[in-house]
Order: C-alpha cells, then structure tokens, then sequence
C-alpha cells in the first residue's frame, strides 16, 4: 500500500507550478493544495489557497493549518528591476513558506527549490558550457543562490530533504506570465501573419547562431517529483532540461512553417518595442477569429522573450548527473513547440 503524500505547490498560476499541480493531480497517491496569490478554483484532489508571501503574518495565517503536508515545492517568483532587487523578495517569500509549515507539518519529508542557470551567471553574459551543478559560483547578488543557502542551512539535522532543479527555459502555455516564451513566439507569428509579412528572428546579432537547449515544462514536472521522491537525489541540485541541443537558425524557419509563414533574415528588434503598440490589432484579430478573447497583456511577455533572443552566446548545461541518478525522460524540443502552439490553438488563443 503506498502512503499518502500531500504537496504543497508554491506558485501554483505559473508556467512551472500549474504544470506540477496537473502532473501531481494525475499521479494516483497525493493530494494537492497550490498556493498562489490569486488563488484558483478547487477541483477534485487540488485546492487552491491565496496566500500574499510577501507577508510573513499571512503566510502563517493561511498556511498554518495545513499539517498534513509532506512535500514543499516552491516555483514562486516576484519580479524586479536589478538583480540586487530580485534577491530581498525572494528570499523573503521562501523563507515565510518554510517558517509556517516547518513548526505545524510534522510529516514533512521534502522541499524542493525551483531554481535555474542564473546560479552560474548565465544571465550576465558568456558563461562556461556545458554548465554543471558542481560549478563555482559568482559574485553575488543572486537570489537563486541566496534561497538555496538557506534550505541547506534549514535543513542540517532536520528529518525532512531538499532538492533543487535547474531548468533551462521553461516551454509552457500558462498565460498571464511575464516568462513564457513560446506563448510569445506563437503570439509573434500569429501577428505577423496576420500584417502578411515574414517570421523574421528579432534577436541580437550572433544569437541566432548559438547553441541553445529548453526545458518542457511537463517533463520538469515529472522530474521535480522525481528528485522529491528518490533517496539518490535527497540533498543535491540536478539540471533538467529536454536532452537535445539546437540552435535558432535551423529550428527558427521550422517554427514559422508551422504557421505557414515564410522567413527573412534576422533584423534585431526589440519585441518589447515593436509590439508596443499591437494591442488594437490583438482585440481585432480575436473578433474576426472567434478567439477566446485572452487580454493583451496575458500574452505579452516581450521583455524575457528579448531577454532569451539576446543571448548571443551559447547557453546550455549538463544533465548528465541526473540521468546517473535514474532520472531518464526526454523530449524533442522541436515537437515541444509544435504541441504547445497545437494547445494555444485549441484553446482559442491563437488562430
């Protein structure tokens, strides 16, 4: 007989943690609360609590009462201006989390850290592929960093494990997130075809020429359970990422013939711009396709998109170690993309 387990998702809205909450959802030994500050709408095996983490006296109010959780798996982020900024928040919000359930959950076994390649200055520029877990770290501010000094100082001597995965970008559908770069492409295209002109790649110049991997946000989820769950990984950071390379200049015309569109050479344009003033065009487009009417500003995550076709630099790690863990799913990110835009499209999002 397998023993219950009760996780408790900590941004539960987002790209990550609604695909956590789905993949926990359809395992058939756990129960699942996601907490988020929204909140969501209960269905059966997940409820959904609106918890401001930013407040440690409402953390501990809506959190408090939940003894029955066993495993913590944090993807909560709050954005911010620098990356000195980033650092105070987030912190602050996983250490609130872990004060109010540690004292009250006396079956706590896990909390798992959702982290990324920040931890080795992949976001400054040049870093050294393939990255490894093992890496020495970088001058500091980094908030990645700082949350998981604090788990492992946490947990010395404590029953309970840690685990923290390190994805490459996450490909997702959840709308309303400033980090979801497929929704973006798809958005992207669906206007420039909309305008008749070609898919061209925005990014900065070398960027579409420099060896990239993603990871499938279904497959982090399998694989966040995973580290939770197997004894080999208690303790450790693991990079998770789809297992195949690519790069923008052979994958880019794929994903434009997806839409029936042409390419033309690269010409950098910040999207953040370009798409400033697309709005009018997004609210007619959605009347004169019988789309879902998804708000403008649920699908406009141009600065990250900017973000990740700037980097004109490789930008890729080595997930080797969790494979000689027992962690050994996969996925295509060419086909990735293609059942992402399939979803978007059913759901109305897109024509």
């Amino acid at each position: 007989m397998t023993e219950n387990k009760v996780a408790l998702v900590v941004g539960a809205r987002g790209v990550i943690g609604s695909n956590l909450v789905e993949h926990l959802h359809d395992l058939p030994d756990w129960e699942v609360i996601g907490v988020s500050r929204r909140g969501g709408e209960d269905q059966d095996g997940v409820r959904h609590v609106a918890v401001d983490l930013l407040d440690a006296e409402d953390s501990r109010a809506k959190l408090a009462g939940l003894t029955e959780v066993t495993h913590v798996f944090y993807a909560a982020y709050q954005e911010r201006p620098t990356w000195a900024e980033l650092v105070a928040p987030n912190l602050a919000m996983l250490t609130n989390v872990v004060d109010a359930i540690e004292p009250v959950a006396a079956g706590l076994r896990h909390v798992s850290l959702m982290q990324g390649y920040k931890v080795y200055g992949a976001h400054l520029g040049p870093f050294k592929t393939p990255a490894r877990e093992d890496d020495p770290p970088h001058l500091p501010p980094e908030f990645n960093v700082d949350q998981q000094d604090f788990l492992v100082e946490r947990q010395r001597g404590k029953a309970w494990t840690w685990s923290a995965l390190r994805p490459s970008v996450v490909g997702g559908t959840a709308l309303g997130n400033p980090m979801n770069l497929a929704v973006a492409i798809a958005v992207y295209a669906s206007i420039s075809k909309e305008l008749g002109v070609p898919l061209r790649f925005p990014g900065k110049p070398g960027a579409y020429d420099a060896l990239l991997e993603l990871t499938d946000a279904g497959l982090l989820a399998k694989a966040t359970v995973w580290a939770a769950t197997e004894p080999r990984a208690a303790n450790q950071a693991f990079n998770i990422t789809n297992g195949d390379l690519f790069r923008w200049n052979e994958l880019w015309p794929k994903l434009a013939a997806w839409f029936d569109l042409p390419v033309a050479p690269p010409l950098p344009m910040p999207l953040q711009d370009a798409m400033a003033d697309k709005e009018a065009l997004w609210d007619r487009m959605q009347a004169e396709h019988g789309l879902a009417g998804t708000p403008y500003a649920d699908v406009s995550s141009w600065g990250f998109a900017d973000f990740v076709f700037g980097w004109d630099y490789d930008f890729f790690a080595d997930s080797s170690k969790a494979r000689r863990a027992g962690f050994h799913e996969y996925v295509e990110t060419e086909q990735m993309f293609y059942r992402l835009f399939e979803d978007l499209r059913k759901a109305r999002v897109i024509p």
